[in-house]
């Protein structure tokens, strides 16, 4: 029958700020005169407490500001630790169960938890996670019962982007076989290397014309050929669509890939790397998670949409793109190339969220007629690299506060930097706990020499801040480095032994990093016999070969130059001319266009007498890149790739000046 103490019961319940609490007067509450001691010395510790909690919070507030001025990227660091301590401990959990959980097993979750979500929108069909899941049953089991394949065998796939590219993976996948992403767009000799390196013993394709100039040394190799289509007639070709559509949608016993591990390979993607041809970089089940993981790290969500607009036979078409999409559970939107005029359409038809890159592409959307509906999007996200500065702030500036997440990684490397800060034209930051998880370091290079400068105790000396070094990282069990398939000398070009100590081995990444004040990465250049041109790497040793087998052309030094208003380097080539012959623009234009795909195609050619080369007759490159194109400081002979005519033209005053301005396009 006592009265309660009201201004308790509300000083409990209701966070009230201490000047309230302390004018809410005890006489306004009736209460028995026996209580009231207590009543009071309650008030008296609430209030204290209260007191105490008031400075407590204030004073954490002045801390954290104090904080932020002092470590401006705190939060954004703290952010991008919480992401990797969750990818480490969901791939920790991965590797620890029996059977090895893969990336198919995750797409196979996905079915059973949404199997109605859309999966994959290309033009304009959607298909669900239920219906990928048919569809690539359907694939792989007209595969087992017509190509004999079994769990460990290898398959190369000619294909573009489309879903059957993804289908194809998949069945793969499902029956414990491996598959060798082929480039479309590679011919004859590179088509042979590549298909003939990765081991495979059969190859699907789309192409038909492009596997039929092939096609007599694949019959010699035993090779069998299937071309994605109802009926062919050619010998040693055989359709495979019709197959498809006869077989079952049942699903694939997981027996049949019950030995796949964490180092099985998963994937072969293609890499010029430093020097030679194409090779096949080894892409392990557990490389590949390390892959597909990177999107959860810069922040996508299952309710995302991916708009996948790179070559899905790249690592970021496919593993981040395709595979990041399948880690997340989200939704992939396939398009078959990409197109600076319907980017914005597409983003806006199929609600794209997410959106991959290379710089190039971002150069290209910022050079499109400005519309009033640029900023009319939910993309939040852009995930790709190589943008630069410039065009950074005029993507944001014109298509608004898209959160753009530029990262390195090399396909086969063992090391990725992420950009979680924002900071513009870096591509990653110095991490304690990142560097110590995955041990790295920039170290002096010798570009004549073109290898790491050592001590005299013969190890290699780290640069200091602000100075360009070659990225090297450490290969351990965590960071794994699987190699080129059937080729363990490039293998081993890219080991470093013996770096910082005895014993210690390291993958030279081939390129050359700086840092700031602040810890930023930058990017600086390639090293070695490669160059970037249109978002691909071109193989200066591939294209001069190519360019050695015409008829008038002796020797060829070909390396990149910068061109004003194009990202990457162009090809040129420094060539000289057989014995009694002449230049013949025609016919080189020709050679070119046959065997070697457009990107990596020379765009400048240069005529002397002969070519520069060290003591060890290696071709000098270094005064040629620094002279680059310009007619008014060379005097050699100047040819020009011209499209418009189909042959090389020479490189004039004005051609120079147009190109410059933008209306000669390269």
């Amino acid at each position: 029958g006592n009265r309660v103490d009201i201004s308790v019961i509300i000083y409990l319940l209701v966070p009230l700020h201490i000047t309230s609490f302390h004018n809410f007067k005890l006489q306004y509450v009736s209460i028995p005169t026996k209580r009231s001691t207590a009543s009071t010395q309650l008030y008296r510790y609430l209030y204290e407490s209260d007191l105490m909690m008031f400075w407590f919070i204030v004073s954490a507030i002045i801390l954290l500001f104090a904080l932020r001025l002092r470590y401006p990227y705190l939060i954004a660091e703290a952010k991008y630790m919480r992401r990797i301590a969750i990818a480490m401990y969901r791939t920790t959990k991965y590797l620890k169960s029996k059977p090895f959980y893969t990336l198919l097993d995750r797409f196979l979750d996905s079915v059973r938890k949404n199997p109605h979500k859309a999966f994959i929108r290309f033009q304009d069909e959607t298909y669900s996670y239920a219906q990928t899941d048919k569809q690539s049953n359907k694939i792989a089991r007209s595969l087992l019962k017509h190509a004999d394949l079994h769990e460990g065998d290898t398959v190369a796939l000619l294909l573009g982007n489309e879903p059957m590219f993804l289908w194809m993976w998949l069945a793969l996948a499902k029956i414990g076989c491996s598959a060798a992403l082929l480039n479309h767009n590679i011919r004859s000799k590179s088509f042979l290397h590549c298909f003939t390196c990765c081991g495979a013993t059969v190859l699907i394709a789309e192409l038909q014309d492009a596997v039929e100039e092939v096609l007599p040394a694949l019959r010699e190799q035993g090779i069998s050929v299937y071309i994605l289509t109802d009926h062919v007639t050619t010998e040693g070709l055989e359709s495979l669509t019709d197959k498809i559509a006869q077989a079952s949608d049942e699903p694939i016993p997981a027996d049949l890939r019950a030995n796949i591990t964490l180092s099985s390979p998963a994937v072969y993607i293609y890499t010029s790397g430093t020097t030679g041809l194409p090779k096949a970089a080894v892409i392990a089940q557990l490389r590949l998670w390390a892959m597909a993981n990177f999107p959860s790290i810069c922040g996508v969500t299952s309710d995302d949409v991916v708009y996948v607009c790179l070559p899905l036979y790249h690592s970021a078409g496919f593993a981040i793109g395709f595979g990041g999409a399948i880690e997340r559970g989200a939704t992939v939107v396939v398009k078959s190339k990409f197109s600076s005029s319907q980017f914005w359409d597409d983003c806006r038809k199929y609600n794209v969220t997410v959106i991959q890159y290379i710089g190039e592409t971002m150069r290209y959307l910022c050079n499109t007629p400005k519309r009033v509906s640029d900023q009319v999007h939910n993309v939040r996200m852009a995930i790709g690299n190589g943008i630069r500065p410039e065009v950074w702030r005029t993507f944001i500036r014109r298509f608004g506060n898209v959160d753009i997440k530029e990262f390195y990684g090399a396909t086969e490397g063992t090391l990725g930097f992420l950009n979680y800060a924002g900071k513009i034209g870096a591509v990653g930051r110095v991490n304690y706990f990142h560097k110590k998880i995955y041990p790295y370091a920039l170290v002096k290079f010798d570009q004549e020499q073109e290898e790491p400068v050592r001590n005299a105790e013969g190890f290699c000396i780290e640069v200091a801040q602000g100075e360009t070094g070659l990225l090297v990282s450490k290969i351990t069990q965590k960071a794994r480095f699987a190699g080129y398939a059937r080729d363990p000398k490039q293998t081993e070009k890219k080991k470093l032994y013996n770096v910082f100590e005895k014993g210690d081995v390291y993958f030279n990444s081939g390129d050359l990093f700086r840092t700031d004040h602040e810890n930023f990465i930058y990017f600086q250049d390639r090293v070695g016999d490669t160059f970037r041109w249109k978002g691909e790497n071109v193989s200066t040793n591939e294209v001069s070969d190519i360019l050695t087998m015409a008829a008038s052309i002796e020797e060829a030094n070909v390396y990149g130059v910068t061109v004003q208003g194009y990202e990457g380097r162009t090809g040129m080539a420094t060539i000289t001319l057989k014995k009694d012959h002449q230049f013949e623009p025609d016919a080189i234009f020709s050679h070119m266009t046959t065997y070697l795909p457009s990107y990596a195609r020379p765009r400048f050619i240069r005529i002397q007498d002969c070519l520069a080369v060290t003591c060890t007759f290696k071709q000098l490159k270094g005064k040629l890149v620094e002279e680059g194109f310009n007619p008014a400081v060379i005097t050699d002979p100047l040819f020009v790739l011209d499209e418009t005519v189909k042959s090389y033209s020479p490189l004039t005053r004005d051609t120079y000046q147009s190109i410059l301005d933008g209306h000669f396009r390269l």
